[in-house]
């Protein structure tokens, strides 16, 4: 068995999984093993872009197994499902529309096992606004002991973190504080969109995703429910450099209007 499974979601993004397959293809820290749930319309293994970029996955001694996992319920239900074939000690959630640097995952599996926390997630950066500068979303509270659990709830002081995720704030930050990944640095989140590792038994301590039955089908904020539900437990960080890229597509989940950390009790 190998020491983690890469948890993907995705919906009608070919080109962008392809994209996302690919940056895995190149990560230091393999073989790991990726398992899809595919919602989309159209069977994403069959275009060939897709397939090309799981080829080139199993080439490097990867396992790949992907779902059609039909019909949609919600995203916490589909990132549940996920979670039910997980095997691993560790779970990467990773979104279909990123890049991620080579050595991303390494450091993130790392951090996890140096900390012992619940979680560790490389925020995701919109380079579009690499010259939009905000020193006003900036502030960084970082972890100079172990990291330890925090209750963090909208609406208190810790829920304001989530700014330093937003446009390209984490990378002008982390050139200032952690240029480079033998530079590394933890550092206190609200929650983390996109790229999160988990320890898989403390996600499953707090009950993984199965809230979704508590949810209508239209929702957001499944996964940052779930966060803070094992931060409250077990503690949860982020990590500097994040060197993830979001590709900046339209959302696939326009209906927001029921949040789930401010629906769902913590």
């Amino acid at each position: 068995m190998t020491p983690l499974d890469i948890l993907i979601p995705t919906c009608d993004r070919p080109g962008a999984l392809a994209a996302t397959l690919t940056s895995l293809s190149a990560q230091t820290a393999q073989p790991f093993r990726v398992v899809i749930s595919d919602q989309g319309e159209q069977a994403a293994q069959e275009r060939p872009e897709v397939a090309t970029a799981l080829r080139v996955l199993e080439l490097h001694g990867c396992a790949v197994e992907v779902y059609r996992h039909l019909p949609r319920r919600g995203m916490a239900e589909q990132r549940q499902f996920l979670l039910e074939q997980a095997r691993a000690p560790s779970v990467l959630f990773l979104d279909d529309d990123l890049i991620l640097e080579p050595w991303v995952v390494a450091q993130m599996l790392e951090a996890l096992q140096r900390e012992g926390c619940g979680f560790v997630g490389s925020a995701v950066i919109g380079l579009s606004y690499r010259a939009d500068v905000r020193p006003h979303q900036q502030a960084v509270e970082f972890w100079e002991g172990p990291v330890t659990p925090e209750t963090v709830r909208p609406g208190t002081a810790a829920w304001e973190r989530y700014m330093l995720h937003n446009a390209a704030n984490l990378l002008h930050v982390q050139q200032q504080h952690a240029p480079a990944p033998e530079q590394s640095r933890l550092y206190k989140v609200a929650w983390v969109g996109g790229c999160v590792l988990y320890d898989r038994a403390c996600l499953e301590a707090v009950g993984g995703f199965g809230f979704w039955r508590e949810l209508p089908e239209h929702h957001a904020g499944e996964d940052v429910l779930a966060q803070q539900r094992v931060m409250a437990r077990f503690g949860g960080c982020g990590v500097m450099p994040s060197g993830v890229y979001h590709q900046e597509l339209p959302t696939t989940l326009p209906n927001r209007e029921v949040d789930a950390p401010k629906v769902l009790d913590l």
